[in-house]
């Protein structure tokens, strides 16, 4: 729209031409039929001065101050925060583009009031997400005859998508560390249903390879075919103190041999939950054959994938060095405390692209 071609002044000119027209026709007429004669000349000025400003005054009213008014207004309410309605008009004119300018930016403050209004439903979501997911998460490592297990663990986002936790029965112990593909809010939730799902199948099962295989079952049927975790789960039995582990596609375990001083590097072994129906031709259950000192180190792929300023992964092999340097002289919980520090040491101001999770189990 072109609103300079009918502006106020324009109006208000064209409008003036046509009333004076009128209004000369009028004086004339009158004047011709002898009716003015009978008033004095300034009587005459006098009355059509004031025709001409009535006529103005109400020109202002009429097509200025009521619409401008009424415009002024609803931009009080829009700006106070209060209901405001859209204005109807077809001018063409100053007040028109006012009108035009008011309704694009109420537009714009009611969508942002609704964008407003669903990102704060959409975080008090995931407050109560984020706090479902803490309450399944191990509150404290528990306390297991011949272990000392440490936990640490540090999401990208609010919602981390690395489900661990270690679990004490009666008969035997449960540690594993999985990694749900992604981070956000969508790995939060699985890995949230995981956690539960491991509680669950470890208080009906005898033998962890059950587990995973149950696991496996339940992820593949109740999550998108894109989904799916790796996991390595260690089993500590309490009568033989013996341990073992099974794998699903997860990073290797490291164990450190406290009388050679030296970290083995243990394939876990497996296929990934959640990518096919049944892992059970896979899956294997084996033995760590540990002596007093010995650590067995759980960690995400967030650890050795880590990166500093100059692009570098942290990478295995410096968590390898780091659990032989630590573990020489500290038990679980002083050799994942320096690793901590080590990683954040290297990766310095560098935002955080994935889930971190490292678990050290000490035998006593």
């Amino acid at each position: 729209m072109n609103f300079g071609v009918k502006s106020l002044v324009t109006k208000l000119f064209v409008s003036f031409f046509v009333f004076a027209v009128l209004l000369s026709g009028v004086l004339a007429l009158l004047w011709y039929q002898g009716f003015l004669e009978q008033f004095p000349v300034w009587y005459v000025l006098w009355g059509v001065t004031g025709i001409i400003l009535a006529y103005m005054a109400i020109f202002i009213l009429v097509f200025i101050v009521r619409p401008l008014r009424k415009v002024l207004s609803q931009m009080q309410l829009v700006l106070t925060g209060k209901p405001s309605k859209k204005i109807y008009t077809t001018r063409v004119d100053e007040i028109g583009l006012l009108a035009h300018f008011y309704n694009q930016v109420n537009e714009g403050f009611s969508q942002v009031a609704s964008d407003i209004k669903d990102r704060r439903r959409i975080l008090d979501e995931l407050a109560v997400a984020v706090e479902l997911q803490q309450q399944l998460f191990p509150k404290a490592a528990p306390e297991v005859s011949g272990l000392k297990i440490d936990i640490k663990n540090r999401p990208a986002t609010e919602l981390g998508g690395d489900s661990f936790d270690a679990i004490d029965g009666e008969k035997k112990t449960y540690i594993y560390v999985g990694d749900v593909t992604g981070h956000g809010v969508t790995a939060g939730l699985i890995m949230a249903m995981v956690n539960s799902m491991v509680r669950s199948f470890i208080d009906v099962s005898s033998t962890a390879l059950e587990v995973i295989i149950n696991t496996n079952k339940y992820i593949k049927k109740y999550t998108k075919p894109s989904m799916y975790m790796t996991m390595v789960m260690l089993c500590w039995d309490k009568a033989s103190s013996k341990m073992s582990y099974i794998g699903a596609g997860h990073e290797r375990i490291l164990v450190y041999r406290a009388e050679k001083e030296q970290v083995e590097e243990i394939v876990s072994g497996g296929t990934a939950l959640g990518l096919v129906e049944d892992v059970s031709g896979s899956a294997k259950e084996q033995d760590i054959p540990l002596a007093k000192g010995d650590k067995v180190v759980l960690y995400s792929d967030g650890i050795t994938e880590a990166k500093n300023s100059k692009d570098e992964l942290f990478g295995l092999e410096r968590l390898k060095k780091a659990v032989v340097e630590y573990s020489k002289e500290y038990s679980a919980a002083g050799v994942n405390n320096h690793i901590a520090r080590d990683l954040a040491q290297f990766v310095g101001n560098e935002s955080q692209l994935d889930d971190m999770t490292l678990i050290v189990i000490d035998k006593t």
